[in-house]
């Protein structure tokens, strides 16, 4: 038997389409991308995060030369959310990537597969979905309504 799934997603041509508070989280992961720490790859990412209580966090990528010993800007942001706010639900993720040296034909960036299954965790232990938004410095942006909208095989504890 074969199925087929679906993603549905949105599509903003560049930052002015989007909402205040999606504009705010937007230049905040871009802020950060400026301050990742990537000598090797000079691939620079920035991620913003929106909590339940309105306050926005950010980070970025922070590479190591010692590969794979680095960590990304998503869990980077994210781990730093959960150990300082453990019982703070998040409700959008803004992720901002792409090459040190901007070409405008960098299409959005969106999180690699480790940062996805990370993200997922958040997701099921809030039981609440997550806006995830990914961009590059083109300004298109993608949004999903959930993380596991990027994972839909993902992996929770209840496989444990």
């Amino acid at each position: 038997m074969k199925k087929d799934i679906q993603i549905g997603y949105e599509y903003f041509k560049n930052s002015s389409e989007l909402s205040d508070i999606e504009k705010q989280l937007f230049e905040r992961a871009k802020e950060a991308r400026e301050n990742a720490y990537a000598p090797y790859s000079q691939f620079l990412v920035g991620c913003s995060v929106l909590l339940e209580n309105g306050e926005i966090y950010s980070g970025n990528n922070q590479e190591n030369a010692a590969y794979p010993s680095g960590l990304c800007a998503e869990r980077t942001t994210v781990f730093w959310v959960a150990a300082n706010f453990p019982n703070m639900k998040i409700k959008k993720i803004f992720v901002v990537g792409g090459p040190k040296e901007f070409h405008e034909k960098n299409p959005p960036i969106p999180p690699c597969g480790a940062c996805r299954q990370s993200l997922i965790e958040y997701e099921t232990k809030q039981n609440e979905n997550i806006d995830l938004y990914f961009s590059s410095m083109n300004e298109e942006v993608v949004k999903v309504h959930a993380v596991k909208d990027l994972l839909p095989f993902y992996f929770d504890s209840t496989f444990l």
